[in-house]
This record gives structure tokens, sequence and C-alpha cells, in this order.
């Protein structure tokens, strides 16, 4: 059992602190708002902190879960932030999804200081975080995966390490492009089903079990269609995601269309009032037929 630091008690980052306290793993955490360290403490145990720097002294494995770039500078960084409190050789695992040009940056200041860094976003959403089955992709030198990979296992069902420092982050880029992409496929299929008199729940269960079948399909055509949309993710969470690849493409040469047009349909829902609405709410700004 190891000596873990858990920085971000989110919607994801409370969960998988969870499972590791739950693992028996000792577990220090900290937060920006003190409330979700009091919750997290009453329910799982565990040592909270002030600071990020505080948490991370003496932790082996320092795990961060925090918003964009800006977020996990503010809590690496400076003198109270986590790499200040990190011995040499421990490692910092963030599971922040965010650029990689930032993972390559914080790799750097780690290394200065004989740290391990991985850039470790992970996919699932709140329902895999609280079930421990997210998908965790990798970026970072082997020798640190191998010993960082059992840690994460706590709250993973896959694991893989996917090439240097930032190749995490580029992988998670993939999988928002999917992600947005079925997303509106699935909205314009309901659309579509309604419009043409079909019965959408009739229809969503026969290609289901064809080759239209996704996690999307299964889990959010009904709540689509019930206009529910507090599911998790939210759209401002994802425009934030689909920023960064936007960035990403424009450097690498990537022709990514569909997901340019997908991140005008988010705006257009944020114009609705719908930026705290889970990324199944694209569904929202088609019309249902009178």
């Amino acid at each position: 059992m190891a000596e873990v630091a858990f920085i971000g008690l989110g919607v994801m980052g409370f969960n998988m602190a969870g499972h590791l306290a739950c693992e028996g793993h000792s577990v220090r955490v900290y937060n920006r708002s003190p409330g979700r360290v009091a919750l997290w403490c009453d329910e799982f145990g565990g040592d909270a902190f002030d600071t990020p720097r505080e948490a991370a002294e003496g932790a082996e494995f320092v795990m961060v879960c925090v918003g964009n770039d800006d977020d996990l500078r503010a809590v690496l960084l400076g003198a109270d932030g986590a790499f200040a409190g990190m011995a040499p050789g421990s490692i910092l695992v963030d599971h922040t999804t965010a650029s990689a040009d930032v993972a390559r940056e914080m790799a750097v200041l780690a290394a200065e200081r004989e740290l391990g860094f991985l850039d470790a976003p992970v996919s699932g959403g709140q329902a895999g975080a609280e079930a421990g089955m997210l998908s965790v992709m990798v970026g970072g030198e082997k020798a640190f995966y191998d010993r960082a990979a059992p840690v994460i296992d706590s709250y993973a069902k896959m694991i893989r390490l996917m090439g240097p420092v930032g190749s995490g982050q580029l992988t998670k880029m993939v999988n928002q492009i999917c992600v947005g992409g079925l997303l509106q496929g699935l909205a314009e299929a309901l659309h579509f089903a309604q419009c043409a008199g079909l019965d959408p729940l009739g229809a969503m269960e026969v290609i289901s079990k064809g080759a239209a079948q996704s996690w999307q399909l299964e889990h959010r055509h009904q709540t689509m269609l019930d206009g529910k949309f507090d599911f998790g993710f939210a759209v401002d969470w994802m425009r934030k995601d689909l920023s960064i690849i936007l960035d990403e493409a424009a450097h690498n040469g990537a022709q990514l269309p569909v997901t340019a047009l997908v991140d005008q349909f988010y705006a257009e829902v944020q114009a609705m009032g719908g930026g705290r609405w889970d990324t199944s709410s694209l569904i929202a700004r088609l019309k249902k037929p009178a």
C-alpha cells in the first residue's frame, strides 16, 4: 500500500480518491473548496491539508485532477504547490484533461526536481469514477508508469502507456473527438425518428443490436428523449476540451471538420443556458415535431 496525495476532489477526483482509500492506500487530500474536503473525509477518512504542498509532503504518488492548464499550474507550482512538497523520486500523476503542451512543460519542471511525471487523463465519466471503472491513457517514461500503474488500478478498468509525455493527453483528444461526433449523430438519429413518425425507443432498441451500437446509444437515448441532461460531464467542460483539440489540430495538420461543427453546436447549447447540462444535450438544439 502506498502513501498517496490526491489534489482535486471534483466530480471525478472525489470518487477516484475514495477508491484509493477503500483499497487500503493512505490518502492525503487537498481541494480548493474546503467543503468537498470535509465531505470526503467524512466518507472515507484520510487526512486533509490546507495547501497542495502540505498534502504532497511524504507522498510517494501525487494524483491531480483539476479543471484545465491554468488550474494545473496553480496547484503544482509556487511555494505552496505540490512540486514544492514532493521528495525526489516521487511521482506526479496528472489526471486533468489538459493540453499536451502543459504536460510537457510540467514534466520538464518535475525532472528538474528529480520527480517523475505522467499525464494520465481518464474516460468513463462520473459513473466510471463512482464504479472505479475508468479508462486511463498515460504518457511518460515506462519506469514511472510501471510504478504508478498498480495504484492507478484502484479506479481503472483499463490502463495503457501510450508513449512519451503528452501522449496521454493526445489520446484523450482522440476520445473526445469520437464522443462529440457520436453524440451529434445520436441526437440527429433520434430527431429523425421522431420526424418520421417512428417510435424512437423502438428504433434505438433495434439498431443497438447492430452496427450502430455505442455506449452513448445504450445509456443516453432515453434521457435525451426525456430532455434530462444532468448526467455528469458538462458542456462547458466539453467546449474546453474541444478548444484544446482544435488548437492541437492546427499545429499537427489534422482535418477535423465534424469536430469543429460539433463545437459550434455546443456553443449554441451554451447560448440556450445549457453550459452545465451534460454533453448529450446536443439534441436540445433540434426541434421536436409539433
